[in-house]
């Protein structure tokens, strides 16, 4: 059984459920998983055979907190899959989408030596409690089949390479 790190950053939580969900369909699915935030994975990553990680996009930067997990692992990082997942457009039009398509690819550019096996990006979420109607554009169904190929992709899934 494969075991799943499901990494997040997150600002105001709505990551954090993703990652949550990500962590859910991986179970379902036959593999171990555990989510935690970025920020606190201080350990070794031995003890993993896939990273998940997940963080918001804000303001045109990604999540400071994805960049420093990706510094400080990235030894480990390097010989092992990985995939990559941002919350983007809280808005359901194509420039957004667009926008945070782009956002995404440069943050992750950044990183020349991080070759993901996949990177999703989803809708986000507004924060409960706001003056207006709360808007989430995450789509559960989504995130579940985008979690079960990257678990066929890298073998998790208990069917092998």
């Amino acid at each position: 059984m494969t075991r799943i790190l499901v990494a997040y950053a997150t600002k105001r939580g709505s990551t954090q459920e993703v990652a949550e969900a990500v962590a859910t369909a991986a179970t379902a699915a036959g593999a171990q998983a555990r989510v935690l935030p970025a920020r606190a994975v201080e350990n070794s990553l031995a003890d993993w055979g896939l990273v998940i990680l997940g963080a918001p996009i804000y303001s045109g930067r990604w999540h400071r907190d994805a960049h420093r997990f990706l510094a400080r692992h990235r030894d480990e990082l390097d010989r092992m899959p990985v995939a990559v997942f941002g919350l983007g457009p809280r808005r359901d039009d194509e420039e957004a989408w667009r926008r945070s398509s782009e956002q995404l690819e440069r943050a992750l550019a950044r990183r020349s030596w991080l070759v993901p096996v996949s990177v999703g990006l989803f809708g986000g979420a507004d924060p409960p409690g706001g003056r207006r109607p709360r808007r989430d554009l995450r789509d559960w169904a989504e995130i579940g089949d985008w979690t079960r190929k990257v678990l066929a992709m890298t073998g998790a899934d208990g069917a092998g390479w």
